[in-house]
């Protein structure tokens, strides 16, 4: 396995150009390419790099901009790094993901650090095993850098455990959630790439505002084992990067089947060799693309001057597909598209409670074993305390949830025929109409009304079970990224690769925040 190990490692790596200033290695905006390649040319060691991006998190996350994208730096990831560098000098790399960075969302299990699922709560709470997906990163030679400030209990942007994440491009505003701190953490270089988890889309929306690319994959692809739930029949995994060929290859890493988690059984068969064979320059020629214009969320306003901003850069967006090949169906209409998927997400109160309660018992070690407890510490932020309680005393057992999924089955058959009678490869949208919000002063301790602001497009691929993939779509006159969101078929991942890869590389809007530049002095992160 370790000789096979390193040939995936040489082959998926550029070309080796010699060491020469002009080809030193820069740690800001660098790819998992550009780490391949720097230590299989020993420009850098794995410690160094390392290293480098705790730098940035002790100047960046807790001082300058206060980005508060770290909730617990790993201790250990210096000895990890040292051992993966003996490692490549005597017998090469240990798997795909040799070496590369990774800020990981605090809502999965990770054995030798806190996990707080952003609550102050379980602030201490050092769990006896790790999440699949944990396992599976290590076994590829990542190095966890760092667990990531996550909305309390997965949704909004806010925590006791650590207050609020900010926008690395704005932080006086929000950076979404709830997989914030991976998003922003990852937009200003605090690691190579990030996990986020997605249940009404934290993957995409913190993304989407830190000018990243996130994948929601199809729920049965990655493992959820080892992860607290919020709606099992939503949740999922996926990669925060900033490039497309980065979230395939971590993607690569962490899908296919996990005996723990037995819904990923529906994903045999359904996982190829490599996502990375889908991306080609030209993957927009030909595709059929439907364009859902219509605000899918009702407090969109588009009479604002913000919407119209975004709008503006969506039509750019949409004249670059069609210069790059694709054919636009614009737009394609689904009855009550935008309030049937509302409906449908805002309606599952009924599963998050026994999820929770479950998940709890299998921790003996945990400081609380239910969700009411949970509630009746009183430390959960107000935001979140209130939306927890809405789902106290709810049961999959109650009527209303065989009408729940009887609707949601509806809209998925209704947006499948919408796909099937125009020959549709995907659909592309604007993942979010509007900015994200600004952070009020007092949002820790108040029960603010909406964490995530008007114009929220994420729900549709959860309420239907499809996967989606927001890439940069460029930045608004203040400088806020936009993002363009393609969603497709239940497993058709290859598809979305495709056609983001194609985007990314005819466009090229990824651009670093200017509140992290490049450190000064005696550390080399240019």
């Amino acid at each position: 396995m370790r000789k096979l190990a390193a040939l995936l490692f040489i082959l998926s790596a550029p070309l080796q150009r010699p060491s020469s200033p002009a080809a030193r290695f820069q740690l800001v905006e660098a790819t998992i390419d550009d780490v391949r390649d720097a230590l299989a040319s020993k420009q850098i060691t794995c410690r160094a790099l390392v290293e480098q991006y705790f730098a940035r998190i002790n100047a960046y996350d807790k001082s300058g901009p206060s980005l508060n994208t770290v909730q617990t730096i790993n201790p250990r990831a210096l000895q990890d790094a040292d051992r993966l560098d003996t490692a490549l000098a005597s017998s090469g790399p240990v798997g795909p993901l040799h070496c590369v960075p990774m800020l990981v969302k605090d809502q999965v299990e990770t054995s030798d650090m806190p996990t707080t699922y952003g609550s102050a709560v379980f602030k201490d709470f050092v769990p006896r095993r790790d999440a699949t997906i944990v396992a599976r990163l290590r076994t590829a030679g990542a190095v966890i850098v760092a667990k990531t400030t996550m909305g309390e209990f997965a949704s909004g942007y806010l925590g006791s455990a650590f207050g609020a994440v900010r926008n690395a491009y704005d932080p006086a505003r929000s950076a979404s959630g709830s997989s914030g701190g991976t998003g922003s953490g990852v937009a200003a270089n605090f690691a190579t790439v990030g996990i986020g988890e997605d249940t009404g889309g934290s993957v995409r929306g913190p993304a989407s505002v830190n000018n990243l690319v996130g994948l929601r994959p199809t729920l049965p692809l990655v493992s959820r084992f080892g992860m607290m739930p919020a709606r099992p029949t939503t949740d999922t995994l996926g990669p925060i990067a900033r490039s497309v060929k980065d979230a395939a290859i971590v993607l690569d890493a962490i899908a296919g089947y996990d005996a723990n988690d037995p819904v990923t059984a529906d994903a045999v068969g359904h996982v190829p060799s490599s996502y990375t064979q889908f991306l080609v320059a030209d993957g927009l020629k030909g595709a059929r693309i439907g364009v859902i214009r219509e605000p899918l969320d009702s407090r969109a306003d588009p009479a604002s001057a913000e919407y119209k901003q975004v709008r503006t850069i969506v039509d750019r967006a949409l004249a670059d597909l069609t210069r790059l090949g694709a054919v636009l169906v614009d737009p394609v209409t689904v009855r009550d598209l935008a309030s049937r998927s509302m409906k449908v997400y805002d309606g599952n109160v009924f599963e998050t409670e026994a999820a929770m309660n479950r998940y709890l018992s299998q921790h003996p070690n945990a400081p609380v074993k239910t969700l009411s407890e949970i509630l009746l510490t009183g430390k959960v932020v107000p935001s979140r305390a209130r939306t927890l309680m809405s789902v106290v005393g709810r049961s999959i057992d109650e009527a209303g949830y065989l009408q729940h999924l009887l609707t949601r089955e509806e809209l998925r058959q209704d947006v499948l025929k919408a796909m099937a009678d125009q020959r549709l490869d995907a659909l592309v949208y604007a993942t979010f109409d509007q900015p994200p919000v600004r952070i009020p002063s007092d949002a820790t301790t108040r029960a603010v009304v909406d964490a995530t602001g008007p114009g929220n497009n994420r729900r549709l691929s959860p309420a239907i079970g499809f996967p989606a993939m927001t890439v940069p779509a460029g930045f608004t006159p203040d400088g806020l990224p936009v993002g363009l969101e393609f969603m497709a078929r239940a497993f058709a991942e290859p598809t979305l690769f495709r056609l983001a890869y194609a985007y990314e590389r005819g466009t090229h809007h990824r651009k670093p925040p200017q509140t992290t530049p490049p450190l000064g002095g005696g550390t080399s992160d240019r």
